[in-house]
């Protein structure tokens, strides 16, 4: 069976290029592409007011890896897709591999287990295949609303953040919990660094490593000490951002470069007759990362499945490590003074 038949089957779960295994989770071992199988090395997440309409889309032309979060507020909307693919005959639940987040106002750890009920009850699931804690940040909640978390970046009178002390290694021993309780099958984080991923991996009494680290990582941002650094944890690294960002206006520095005009990509484009974008994403899955993709394009969606239909060789490998300049897009000024804050360390 060919790579682009393997890849469109079997985008369920974080795997990589190489030669032996990757364990996305303790319960499964997942290969890495040898020519026979492929995991989930491009994952789809779809915003809010676009999950109904381009998800179905995306789970039909193969994607099966899907990126949900409380923050982005899509978990309704995609779990009324999957219910939806899976009573049509369309996938099987064990075909769906799909991972929410932990978002900062409930990462005490009393809030770990509602939070992620909640979430499930969103998605109208009895597990998630990968829990993530959002960010090492953790913010004060209002008991004032419902949900703790309803309100995502609560603000004092001054517009400022309002921030928690809260050690993630103990919202790390509530998530080992959760996958002990059968709730998530795998459990990681995002947006840390690796002396925060150190902390968790040198904890007292640790059960569960984190399964990956998902963090901003481009041509721009290749994340190379960082990657190393998960590798050599047998940590997977997760990729959003991976075709630059979308310019919103108010998560992105409008000063930066746009990734996908860059002259070296565009030539390398043009060598193998693929977009900018997708030699972007092929960068990464040669790296061993996997990579998110924004589906709110159905002819980007389809197209994005092409990213197994070639292969870039050493020398364009080089050229686009040859790009980095750190150049981090979504910067998170607002939590600058945060005693956790992640993208102060170099990696």
């Amino acid at each position: 069976m060919s790579e682009k038949d393997l890849g469109c089957q079997a985008l369920s779960s974080c795997a990589t290029l190489g030669g032996s295994h990757c364990s996305i989770n303790q319960a499964r071992t997942m290969p890495y592409e040898r020519g026979e199988n492929i995991q989930s090395s491009l994952c789809i997440r779809v915003a809010k007011k676009e999950a109904l309409e381009f998800t179905p889309f995306a789970i039909e032309v193969g994607f099966r890896h899907i990126d949900c979060a409380h923050a982005y507020q899509n978990e309704e909307e995609i779990g009324q897709v999957i219910r939806s693919k899976i009573a049509d005959g369309t996938v099987k639940r064990e075909d769906i591999f799909c991972t929410s987040k932990l978002w900062l106002t409930s990462l005490r750890p009393e809030l770990v287990r509602p939070a992620l009920e909640k979430s499930l009850k969103n998605l109208q699931l009895d597990y998630v295949d990968l829990y993530i804690m959002h960010y090492p940040m953790a913010l004060k909640i209002w008991w004032c609303f419902l949900w703790p978390g309803e309100e995502l970046f609560p603000k004092d009178e001054n517009g400022k953040l309002i921030f928690d002390s809260v050690d993630f290694c103990r919202t790390w021993e509530a998530l080992e919990k959760c996958k002990d309780a059968g709730l998530a099958k795998s459990i990681g984080v995002s947006n840390f660094n690796h002396k925060q991923l150190e902390r968790i991996l040198n904890k007292p009494g640790l059960k569960y490593k984190p399964v990956c680290n998902q963090v901003e990582c481009h041509p721009y941002l290749n994340q190379s000490k960082l990657l190393d650094f998960c590798k050599s944890h047998e940590i997977v690294l997760v990729a959003y951002a991976g075709l630059g960002s979308q310019r919103v206006k108010e998560w992105v520095n409008q000063n930066h470069p746009v990734l996908l005009e860059d002259p070296v990509l565009s030539a390398i484009s043009q060598k193998h007759k693929k977009t900018a974008a997708l030699v972007a994403l092929r960068y990464q899955i040669q790296r061993g990362v996997v990579v998110l993709a924004k589906g709110n394009n159905k002819k980007w969606i389809k197209e994005n499945m092409q990213v197994f239909d070639f292969e870039l060789t050493p020398e364009d490998m080089k050229a686009i490590d040859g790009l980095n300049r750190n150049i981090r897009y979504y910067e998170l000024h607002l939590g600058v003074s945060h005693p956790e804050f992640p993208f102060s360390e170099e990696y």
